[in-house]
């Protein structure tokens, strides 16, 4: 499960998303990618269980990169507890992501098997996404 190795500060506020992406919102390594249309948290659970069917449906062939890191720590209060008595310890970490935000890219498979797999994995999410296509991408017989 993806966590960053250190945090700055150990139960940080949870912040406000709003707005759209101002950086990772183009595809910058691969010709096919999916990207996020709703702002949502998004775990290191759901982020593995996309990556999983992307891999298992290009069968290692191509190469895949995720664009989203979970490093926002988030707390929780254990069941049957009281209001007060402080903040709750860290359960796990989100990547917070916006609208706009490419959150996995491949390369190196057909247009048809990159849309199929890409599907799969937004399936995983807990937002609605869209397929994206590099706008240089020409489809080549060589694949």
């Amino acid at each position: 499960m993806l966590q960053p190795r250190k945090v700055k500060y150990r139960r940080p506020q949870k912040g406000k998303a709003k707005g759209v992406a101002h950086r990772g919102y183009e595809l910058a390594f691969g010709s096919f990618g999916i990207k996020a249309l709703q702002t949502k948290w998004i775990t290191g659970r759901q982020i593995e269980a996309a990556r999983i069917a992307v891999t298992h449906y290009m069968q290692r062939q191509g190469q895949i990169w995720i664009r989203i890191f979970p490093d926002k720590p988030i707390t929780k209060k254990p069941a049957d507890v009281r209001m007060g008595k402080g903040k709750g310890n860290p359960e796990g970490y989100v990547a917070p992501v916006t609208p706009g935000r490419i959150l996995i890219e491949c390369e190196g498979v057909s247009y048809d098997i990159a849309k199929e797999a890409l599907r799969l994995a937004a399936q995983k999410l807990p937002i609605t996404t869209k397929f994206v296509v590099r706008r240089d991408y020409v489809e080549s017989s060589n694949i």
